[in-house]
């Protein structure tokens, strides 16, 4: 291949064209590489120092919003190295982005929702949340959707922004109604209940737990009221381990759990 041939193609404008775009594409990616590992920094350091999650959420929401501006962008600079002139085209959308709008409305929306999340404080990467029949752990909050881990599957599953009004937040509390019978008097059943909260709260997962007093007068039985915090993706097993430790320091100190009973009376 001779000096004229090669200049030849160099100066071809498809190949020109072509290697702008790729250079373009290569920029983007490197510029995309480079904020990413500086918010993966800030945010290890936020989640070893400050344990903070809704500036994680932020974070992620954030990579998110510089991934869609650069794809934006970078379209923008092949269409014009390809001779489209993006100014004319941006200001003459007229009817065709009205058209436009309406078709991505839904994505619109869930841009729109995804803001809320963060400015409202809805929910953070890390909090656990209920949607329909999945309960999972957020693991990302992106700009169109919700990336959770299903706690039951242990799957990745994504949900609309659109949809947070459907979403709950789960918390870390279980509440237990314990009965207990009105033979046993109020000071001895706090302190039966209190001595299995004791066992209750040296469990590893388990962040606290109280007795917060007599919640009901029922017609065979007094019940009182337990709260245990522990991480709301163990809540199940945890709920299990407090109602075992309970009924277990019951039959220690020989104390049965009452239950409604119906006297039959007969006529000879």
């Amino acid at each position: 291949m001779n000096m004229d041939t090669i200049e030849q193609i160099i100066n071809n404008i498809w190949v020109q064209r072509i290697f702008w775009s790729v250079l373009t594409i290569l920029s983007s990616t490197l510029i995309y590489v480079i904020f990413s590992h500086i918010l993966a920094a800030r945010e290890k350091r936020s989640t070893k120092i400050f344990s903070n999650k809704k500036n994680r959420t932020f974070l992620k929401m954030l990579k998110s919003v510089i991934r869609y501006f650069l794809i934006i962008l970078t379209a923008l600079i092949i269409l014009q190295i390809f001779g489209v002139n993006v100014t004319s085209m941006l200001a003459g959308v007229g009817i065709i982005g009205i058209i436009i709008g309406f078709a991505i409305q839904d994505a619109l929306k869930d841009i729109i929702k995804g803001l809320d999340i963060i400015s409202d404080n809805y929910y953070n990467v890390g909090d656990v949340i209920k949607f329909g029949d999945i309960t999972g752990k957020v693991i990302a909050v992106g700009l169109k959707t919700t990336k959770l881990q299903d706690v039951s599957t242990g799957n990745s599953v994504s949900i609309a922004n659109r949809n947070i009004d459907q979403v709950e937040v789960v918390s870390d509390a279980i509440y237990l109604n314990i009965p207990l019978p009105y033979e046993l008097p109020v000071e001895s059943a706090e302190k039966i209940l209190k001595d299995a909260i004791d066992v209750i709260s040296k469990h590893r997962n388990v962040k606290k737990a109280e007795l917060l007093g007599l919640n009901k007068l029922n017609d065979s039985s007094m019940d009182y009221l337990i709260c245990v915090n522990c991480d709301p993706i163990l809540k199940l097993s945890i709920r299990r381990f407090a109602l075992r430790t309970i009924a277990t320091t019951l039959e220690d100190n020989k104390i049965s759990i009452p239950y409604p009973q119906l006297d039959i009376h007969t006529h000879k």
